[in-house]
């Protein structure tokens, strides 16, 4: 008698030696069973899809001078690539709280930590932006944590994925929210603001050069998905470099970002509570990915080293070297500044 079951639907075939689109890169997204793909992604230099390498690692590491027993706080937790090897340095004894506001990748982060065997007593995630770092120690009942790390850009699986809205290498729906739950779209926001704001938005966000230009031509529209507003952007800009035109369609889309997700806003009230956050002789360790974040981060450290809350911070910016330039392209922008608390209240 024939085997009359139901068989497991067709994986949908796509053209070409290797797929373009996110929702048919099966492969790269499964990289417990497709290790080898993984591989060769990453060794030609690009990201495997929804997943995300973590940027200056070993730079971090040095700069947060973990040993077993500290207790601390990863406040972008992301993908999670810091984080489990922040982990493999303060277990056992340790405990690291891990904070992002996504709540789509933080279930997936957590579950890749305790799949590492991080259970409940090293490590723990929280849904909650980095501005309420302050209520979330007290909540806790502590005085002061031993590091603070924060990891301002992006991840790449929020990047990567067409739905989320990040991205104009495919259509999605022009989203941006890091919380889609919470606040209004990137469309809703780009329809309802006046040509002035955004003009702002664009120079303080993103340093914009045809920020005005750019405002009259795209405030108070509304745009399809991603790829509609990119083409928008691309008429608007009157110069014939294809790169530079590429350059500004990105520029356009993290000052939206920034400005939908209100990321200055949250910047600046962790940096002023940041200090009290830190036991005396505690460290921490920002990476930023633009010159808006980077100003806010190296004003802050100077002015904590000046008034006397630091004791000490990076001299200048540690950025990533040629090889991780060459292996992970997004590193490229990267900054990494650190400081320490002073000993003395």
């Amino acid at each position: 008698m024939d085997d009359e079951s139901p068989r497991p639907p067709r994986r949908k075939r796509y053209s070409g030696k290797n797929p373009r689109r996110f929702e048919d890169k099966y492969k790269e997204r499964d990289p417990e069973r497709y290790a080898d793909t993984v591989a060769k992604v990453i060794a030609s230099g690009k990201t495997p899809a929804g997943s995300h390498i973590p940027i200056l690692a070993e730079e971090c590491l040095v700069a947060l001078q973990l040993s077993h027993g500290m207790v601390g706080l990863d406040c972008t937790l992301g993908y999670g690539g810091h984080a489990e090897r922040i982990l493999e340095k303060i277990t056992p004894g340790g405990k690291l709280i891990g904070l992002d506001q996504d709540p789509i990748e933080l279930p997936k982060s957590e579950q890749r930590l305790r799949q590492a065997g991080y259970g409940d007593d090293a490590f723990e995630a929280v849904r909650s932006n980095y501005a309420g770092i302050t209520k979330l120690l007290a909540a806790r009942g502590i005085s002061g944590v031993d590091f603070i790390f924060a990891d301002l850009g992006c991840s790449s699986m929020q990047f990567d994925n067409p739905s989320r809205g990040f991205s104009f290498k495919n259509a999605g729906p022009l989203d941006m929210r890091m919380n889609p739950n919470k606040g209004i779209s990137a469309a809703e926001w780009l329809a309802k603001i006046t040509p002035e704001k955004l003009a702002i938005a664009l120079i303080e966000n993103a340093d914009e050069p045809r920020a005005e230009s750019l405002a009259d031509a795209l405030a108070g529209r509304s745009f399809a998905n991603t790829l509609a507003l990119a083409e928008a952007v691309r008429g608007a800009v009157r110069v014939g470099d294809e790169d530079e035109r590429e350059l500004t369609v990105r520029r356009v889309f993290q000052a939206i970002r920034i400005a939908v997700n209100e990321e200055f806003v949250a910047l600046d009230a962790f940096l002023r509570v940041l200090p009290d956050c830190l036991n005396p002789g505690g460290r921490v360790a920002v990476l930023t990915f633009h010159s808006g974040e980077d100003r806010r981060v190296k004003k802050s450290f100077q002015s904590c080293l000046k008034s006397g809350l630091f004791s000490e911070i990076s001299d200048g910016v540690i950025t990533a070297g040629p090889e991780e330039r060459r292996l992970n392209p997004r590193s490229s922008s990267a900054k990494l500044r650190w400081a320490v608390r002073s000993l003395t209240p």
